[in-house]
């Protein structure tokens, strides 16, 4: 099932997104991702820079070892539209998708970011903006899923890019697979590339245990994990 950020009004948008993570019905207590708070709107992305795509191919290396150092929401800003961002009118986006269904979703585990509570996020694309669904630093927990491997743990964030197949299956059957596997290899170089020009340490890990990943982000179960990328200060 598709997010609904676009086209909705805004407390649809929040129905939606309780609904999809498992939240009770109207007559519970109100969700915790109801609460005052959990959407960030973020910076605008910049669209320019003097640094060189050639450069920044050049340059680009998997770092796995990071410093202390935070990041700024400035920069997650930069990182999530890099991944995802919406570049046109008509909604498409930074990464070429296969009939245009967008079937990749990105989250969030934030853990050592400005102005940032730790916690796990989903970023919304068509509003450039995040909402924050966990609360609480889940990098540790994280990299325990991804064989303990301390990038994981490490990154001031991590994104986590997912999948929901059957947005691209519907229109290609099991061809549509591919598909997705190819587009968050698209998604993934964006992230890899912008992180680079920003001088950031990025690395993809594809090694983890996709039930155990799901678990700590609390997925739908139409929503399966496809790679994990750290990030944070060389």
């Amino acid at each position: 099932m598709r997010r609904c950020y676009w086209g909705c009004g805004f407390s649809m948008v929040l129905a939606l997104i309780a609904s999809l993570h498992g939240c009770a019905g109207p007559d519970a207590a109100p969700s915790p991702s109801l609460e005052q708070g959990r959407v960030i709107e973020l910076p605008e992305p910049q669209h320019d820079s003097d640094v060189s795509i050639e450069k920044t191919l050049l340059q680009r290396r998997s770092i796995r070892d990071y410093t202390s150092e935070s990041l700024t929401l400035q920069e997650i800003s930069q990182l999530l539209w890099a991944a995802q961002g919406v570049t046109s009118p008509t909604g498409f986006r930074t990464a070429p998708s296969a009939g245009a269904l967008y079937p990749l979703e990105v989250y969030l585990v934030a853990g050592n970011v400005q102005d940032l509570t730790a916690g796990v996020y989903h970023y919304g694309p068509d509003l450039h903006q995040l909402v924050r669904l966990i609360d609480g630093d889940k990098r540790t927990e994280l990299c325990d899923a991804a064989l303990t491997q301390s990038c994981v743990k490490d990154g001031a964030v991590v994104l986590v890019f997912i999948g929901v197949y059957e947005r691209t299956t519907a229109k290609y059957n099991d061809r549509g697979i591919r598909y997705v596997h190819i587009e968050v290899g698209h998604a993934a170089e964006n992230v890899c590339l912008q992180a680079t020009a920003m001088e950031l340490g990025v690395v993809t890990v594809g090694a983890f245990h996709d039930e155990e990943v799901a678990g700590v982000l609390n997925l739908p179960l139409d929503e399966h994990p496809l790679y994990i990328i750290p990030v944070g200060r060389k």
